[in-house]
């Protein structure tokens, strides 16, 4: 088995520790740390409904799935975000680049890439959109009143999990095509690598217990 290869089975596979660790810690988890678990799920979902389509259907091109999970997961994104907030203009903030985002994906499909083609331009607006919402919650995180234990915060490694590997792949998103016709491999390699790396932070994330607040 190849270097290439390897990473490409381990990155898939290590979309199973966030959800071991949230039926772990299924009991501790709060509504938003739910919904993660959730999103997770859906994540591992997609990557394995992909791998079966090609290696035991094989069927080549499953790029509507990835279609699919891109427009889940900005909604996903955004449900979680406006409830991970407090301020009502943060939660307005959510709700409003989610719909944008939402909306470019859509439109994306009939006016610039089929089902059948990368959605890089997709990708891309929930890149953008994930970086902005991770961003205000750190803002939010850092300015709050009561004293706590960031470290402790599960949401703190879920959304440390997210500005990583959206604040990296954004600019492979964004140039998709030039990057693949030249660096194919090298593109998916740092795509994998950053992919096991955020689950490894995700799955931190969940294993948190709830803590008090003073």
């Amino acid at each position: 088995m190849t270097a290439f290869n390897f990473a490409s089975n381990l990155s898939m596979l290590t979309g199973l520790l966030p959800l071991l660790a949230a039926g772990f810690n299924y009991k501790h988890l709060d509504k938003v740390l739910k919904l993660s678990a959730a999103f997770f799920l859906l994540s591992f979902l997609s990557d394995a409904i992909s791998w079966l389509l090609i290696f035991v259907f094989r069927i080549p091109n499953t790029m509507y799935v990835s279609h699919l999970y891109v427009d889940a997961n900005i909604l996903f994104f955004g449900v979680i975000y406006y409830f991970v907030y407090f301020d009502p203009i943060f939660k307005k903030i959510a709700i409003f680049l989610a719909t944008i985002a939402f909306l470019i994906a859509v439109s994306s499909i009939f006016f610039a890439q089929s089902l059948r083609e990368y959605p890089s331009i997709a990708n891309t607006a929930l890149s953008i959109m994930a970086v902005l919402l991770s961003l205000l919650y750190f803002y939010q995180l850092f300015t709050r009143q009561e004293f706590i234990h960031i470290q402790k915060e599960g949401f703190f490694w879920i959304n440390s999990g997210v500005i990583f590997y959206y604040s990296i792949t954004i600019f492979m998103f964004m140039m998709y095509k030039q990057i693949l016709l030249a660096h194919q491999q090298d593109y998916y390699m740092i795509n994998y690598i950053t992919n096991i790396i955020a689950n490894l932070i995700f799955s931190a994330g969940l294993l948190c217990k709830p803590q008090k607040t003073t």
